[in-house]
């Protein structure tokens, strides 16, 4: 008997029907099976988010298919073989079986085919070739994608160097499978040839580098992947300089214990040495958005200093001046680097101070300095920079009146 995963909610929504009943009116019964992530999730009983199809049919007879069942073709990467369908606002990622011609470890040339065993050997992982028909029957034609997958053993497809030769972003995707599949000892024929062949990273693109590590940081639990990258050598080619193993193991166990999000960019910095200046070197040189590199170097920065004693009216001034992700960020790192112990409560309730208290605004405007005598030009914002440092200081206090009389106090004391 056939291994099946079943008819799934997803494989009979009318969104993906549609896409199925288009594609074989075109090439026949079985010329389009679900690919990769959606059959290996479901067969391990994790979330599907994306549906891949793997089909016979070239770019150009697929795009005619869809558009003559009415459904969007996007021409997505059609030298590469793949054109995204929309039907009902879903994307479906169709792309034509085959088989590499010519490869130097950062593009490949293809040439199509209608071998399934000929397109399964060209894929990275035994888990990840892995096919389903319409029924949820399962091909798989390395035979051993659907063990391995059970088993979370990540083994590359064929022989493990000339796989990641073929392109080297498979380093880290070796890693990145590992974190969020992989059960058990890794795989030594692996961990062999992303060792040997490390440097290579350094020739990919720093984008396709950044959102694969990111990736890999995102799993629930990567504590195990970035040991290893680390012992191999794999690590120090992506983030060259000296790691915080034990903070960011810290971190990713703070979020694993208290139920937080799993979150790749803090963890990121968490792995950073507190060193903006260095942080920022380093997002630039990955290439991260500005956002993500912004949020790093205000995580590292280190004053105010956090401490599990901080009172309420510390916490508050702290939030007031980093607004509130710096604060969570900073807490969380701190806390890591305190150690799980018994000021456990104190961090999770600085954090949840942080996330429940709103920074009022400052009563005064540059119209108040003015109106009380001081005249245009720098001296207002100096005056009303003195002013806030004053008002929080005592707490955000709640009193115009209070700011009113302190701005005179401030205005008459001053020498124009």
């Amino acid at each position: 008997m056939s291994e099946t995963i079943g008819q799934r909610p997803w494989m009979t929504a009318p969104e993906t029907v549609a896409v199925f009943d288009a594609l074989e009116a075109a090439g026949g019964a079985d010329c389009a099976r679900f690919v990769g992530g959606c059959v290996r999730n479901t067969l391990v009983g994790r979330p599907v988010d994306d549906l891949d199809i793997a089909t016979t049919l070239s770019p150009e007879r697929v795009t005619t298919a869809l558009k003559a069942a009415g459904l969007k073709a996007v021409p997505t990467g059609v030298e590469h073989g793949t054109v995204t369908a929309v039907c009902g606002g879903k994307p479906f990622e169709i792309t034509t079986l085959r088989r590499d011609v010519a490869t130097d470890g950062r593009r490949a040339v293809v040439a199509f085919t209608t071998d399934w065993a000929e397109d399964a050997r060209r894929r990275d992982f035994t888990l990840n070739a892995l096919y389903a028909r319409r029924d949820g029957s399962l091909l798989d034609p390395t035979g051993h994608g659907v063990a391995d997958a059970r088993a979370g053993r990540i083994i590359f497809v064929g022989e493990a160097e000339q796989r990641v030769r073929e392109d080297y972003l498979r380093i880290l995707r070796f890693f990145r499978f590992f974190a969020w599949f992989g059960s058990g000892p890794a795989d030594a024929a692996a961990l062999a040839a992303c060792e040997t062949l490390r440097g290579e990273l350094r020739t990919l693109s720093a984008e396709r580098v950044s959102k694969e590590l990111l990736k890999l940081l995102a799993a629930p639990d990567p504590r195990g992947a970035v040991a290893l990258m680390a012992r191999t050598g794999v690590l120090g080619e992506v983030m060259p300089g000296p790691v915080d193993l034990d903070r960011f193991n810290g971190v990713v166990a703070i979020e694993e214990d208290q139920l937080f999000e799993a979150d790749s960019v803090l963890r990121l910095a968490a792995l950073l040495p507190d060193d903006q200046v260095g942080a920022l070197k380093f997002a630039e040189r990955l290439r991260l958005p500005n956002a993500e590199r912004d949020r790093i170097a205000a995580a590292l920065a280190q004053t105010p200093a956090f401490k599990s004693w901080m009172s309420p009216r510390e916490i508050r001034r702290a939030l007031y001046r980093l607004g509130a992700q710096a604060f969570r960020d900073r807490a969380k790192l701190a806390w890591a680097r305190a150690g799980r112990t018994a000021t456990t409560p104190q961090w999770r309730g600085m954090i949840a101070l942080g996330e429940g208290w709103s920074a009022p605004a400052f009563p005064l405007t540059g119209e108040d300095v003015i109106a009380a005598g001081v005249p245009k030009g720098p001296l207002v914002g100096q005056v009303l920079r003195e002013l806030e440092d004053w008002w929080i200081d005592h707490d955000f206090i709640d009193d115009k009146l209070s700011a009113v009389e302190k701005l005179k106090a401030v205005a008459q004391g001053m020498a124009y």
